[in-house]
């Protein structure tokens, strides 16, 4: 009975071991991590020691920190200046008459456009000098029956009607005579009886510039708010632009930027507006230049290029002759103690001929800038000749 009790015993025992190695063996070890993962700083190739001959080609220079500039790029789209830029209209109702010039044609400030025909005008005008005659009348009683009042020859009563007639006629006289001023009618023409010889309405332009719109003809009837002449000045445009919201944030109103139009050359100008608000559609910051445009090279509404420079922090970066690509990884040559190792790195801002280098060197570290091409080949014989 013993016996077979322990026999018992020991077959239990063993399978439970048999059992808990076929766990064992299901479970795998972890991997290794691969070296194809490792960070481009720690991806270094051996040193390489170039013949004499392609030594002496070799010119060495240490990575150091500098700007990079970054160009930001955005398409812009050529506008008026509204300041330039000026719609003819008339104020009062009548007949067109003359017409002075036509679409097309450069006009100075001040120079007559179309004169209007208009029976309102002279009515206006018949205002203009009865309320004269009548204020001048006014104005003489007063001064009159104030110089008697003061030797009291007439009552205070008397004085007092004066001024109030002579304040009322004057009032009635200085309405009318700004109503006619702000249609660019001069009272003084009036007032020395040039009026007499013609009773029309001339319209002038109000800036000097090029007549763009015409939409009056000689016998037309117009209505006060008519639209008749569009000028426009070109020497000085608007381009505007939109940029991200980020890129945005880096410029500031007098920083300066550049403009060129297709086939046209580049035209430098400064920024002049930041929007304070971001476009509800495209989440975008709306960017202006003022640019001068006396040659009349930009055309309003055409679409042209707009780039800014954003300068950054000094960042390490080295010359763009240094940079190659080695097994499809992009890297410089690094001078090392008994030769050159191939350092891969991590580029970021290119501009020029800098680039700045994010990852892989340190400010210092001796980078070949020339002779890189001989370098290069001497490396790729050495992983030839080794059967790398």
């Amino acid at each position: 009975m013993m016996i077979a009790r322990l026999v018992t015993t020991g077959m239990i025992v063993a399978a439970f071991h048999l059992l808990s190695g076929c766990g064992d063996r299901g479970t795998e070890p972890p991997k290794p991590p691969s070296t194809a993962e490792a960070p481009p700083e720690t991806a270094a190739i051996h040193a390489i020691h170039p013949p004499p001959a392609v030594h002496a080609r070799l010119r060495i220079q240490p990575a150091a920190r500098r700007a990079v500039p970054e160009l930001v790029t955005a398409p812009g789209e050529v506008a008026l200046d509204l300041k330039q830029m000026a719609k003819i209209t008339s104020r009062i109702g009548g007949q067109v008459e003359r017409i002075h010039v036509q679409l097309g044609d450069r006009v100075k400030k001040g120079q007559p456009l179309v004169a209007i025909g208009s029976l309102q005008l002279d009515q206006l005008i018949e205002e203009y000098l009865v309320g004269k005659a009548q204020a001048d009348v006014a104005e003489n009683s007063f001064r009159r029956t104030k110089k008697l009042r003061a030797d009291d020859i007439v009552t205070e009563r008397k004085l007092i009607e004066d001024k109030g007639r002579y304040l009322e006629t004057q009032a009635r006289y200085q309405h009318i005579r700004e109503k006619l001023t702000n249609m660019g009618i001069s009272t003084k023409q009036l007032e020395e009886g040039q009026h007499e010889n013609s009773h029309l309405y001339t319209l002038t332009a109000p800036i000097a510039g090029t007549v763009v719109a015409q939409n009056a003809v000689r016998g037309q009837g117009t209505a006060p708010g008519d639209e008749l002449f569009e000028v426009v000045d070109t020497s000085r445009v608007w381009v505007f632009a939109n940029l991200p919201i980020e890129q945005a944030r880096r410029f500031h109103e007098g920083e300066t930027g550049t403009i060129t139009p297709k086939g046209g050359e580049t035209i430098t100008a400064p920024l002049t507006y930041i929007a304070p608000i971001a476009d509800e559609t495209t989440r975008t910051i709306r960017v202006r230049f003022e640019v001068a445009n006396h040659q009349g090279h930009l055309k309003p509404r055409e679409y042209v290029e707009v780039v800014l420079t954003w300068a950054g922090p000094p960042v390490v970066a080295v010359p763009r002759s240094a940079l190659s690509v080695v097994n499809k990884v992009r890297g410089v040559f690094v001078e090392r103690e008994g030769g050159f190792s191939f350092q891969p790195i991590v580029a970021g801002r290119e501009s020029g001929e800098w680039v700045e280098i994010q990852r892989g060197l340190n400010e210092g570290d001796p980078v070949v800038v020339d002779g890189v091409f001989d370098l290069k080949n001497v490396l790729l014989k050495e992983q030839i000749e080794s059967g790398g």
